[in-house]
């Protein structure tokens, strides 16, 4: 049995607050994780911009380090060439999927706010990658429908990222099972939502991760109905689910 002291100690390692970025239970594990295997592989222009975006006021909205790790390495695996982000913010998640893509990839990148792409977009220059990049600024949903009425975006997609407004996550994935391939992968992040999709009701929250949380557990519960794909929810970052579509 745990004395009182290990007790202590392990409440005074555990995150008090649903909202913390990483799931782990122990801060120290989560930066053993980064210290050991994130930070000394972080291509130096991730560095730069994970640096530079955690001076923004919304820092919290930024892909983990060792999301973008993982992302990075999944594109690799999967050979994706053809991709797609919805929710850019300061564009980490872009920059480790520009890394990880051939020199003729291809990013269609969405965001509500240029300003915040554009506050990344030097570190991406200065890496040589903006040419992957087709950045539309605005809601992505009108997008989408063009595409699909379009008819030739059609399964053509090898990966798409979200990691967007959490209230439109069903209206996306109606529409992204139509233009991802078979085989493909869609990734939506933060399908754990600070772990409070687990939490009780009266858990402290920060106001918007309580607000978002029905969205999400909507989510979460049609994908694992959905059919037609195949499904892996992840504990990395905020939690991501990957999506293989099948038919």
């Amino acid at each position: 049995m745990a004395t009182n002291g290990e007790e202590q100690q392990t409440q005074a390692g555990r995150h008090q607050e649903v909202g913390h970025k990483s799931l782990l239970q122990s801060d120290a594990l989560y930066q053993y994780i980064l210290e050991t295997s994130v930070y000394p592989r972080e291509p130096e222009c991730m560095k730069e911009l994970r640096e530079l975006t955690a001076k923004h006021p919304w820092n919290i909205m930024t892909t983990s380090a060792d999301e973008g790790q993982f992302l990075n390495m999944l594109l690799k695996l999967i050979n994706a060439k053809n991709t797609m982000e919805i929710g850019v913010f300061t564009g980490y998640s872009l920059l480790a999927t520009a890394l990880a893509i051939p020199e003729d990839g291809k990013i269609l990148a969405m965001d509500i706010n240029r300003e915040n792409y554009e506050l990344g977009l030097p570190v991406i220059q200065k890496a040589g990658l903006e040419h992957k990049i087709e950045f539309k600024e605005g809601p992505a949903l009108p997008v989408l429908d063009q595409m699909i009425e379009d008819g030739k975006y059609h399964g053509t997609y090898d990966f798409i990222f979200v990691d967007a407004d959490k209230d439109n996550y069903i209206n996306y994935h109606k529409r992204l099972f139509e233009l991802v391939k078979v085989g493909g992968l869609i990734g939506y992040d933060n399908t754990l939502w600070n772990g409070s999709v687990v939490a009780p009701a009266d858990a402290p929250m920060r106001k918007y991760v309580r607000y978002y949380r029905d969205f999400v557990l909507e989510l979460n519960k049609a994908l694992a109905a959905d059919p037609r794909i195949e499904i892996c929810m992840l504990p990395v970052g905020d939690g991501i689910t990957l999506c293989r579509r099948m038919q």
